[in-house]
């Protein structure tokens, strides 16, 4: 995995770490993962060539 994608999802998983504790049920955080991962994916083609990466 390159440089950009780990610091990438490392800022996603940290947002998400962040939140996901106030969902107080496992089927909360699973979808607020699942939900996370898919826009993560989505965007980070899109930021690499809105910044020329």
């Amino acid at each position: 995995m390159d440089p950009v994608s780990m610091v990438f999802y490392a800022v996603v998983c940290g947002g998400l770490a962040a939140t996901a504790p106030s969902f107080q049920s496992r089927p909360a955080r699973l979808v607020v993962g699942t939900i996370t991962g898919i826009v993560a994916a989505a965007l980070l083609p899109l930021l690499r060539r809105t910044f020329g990466i």
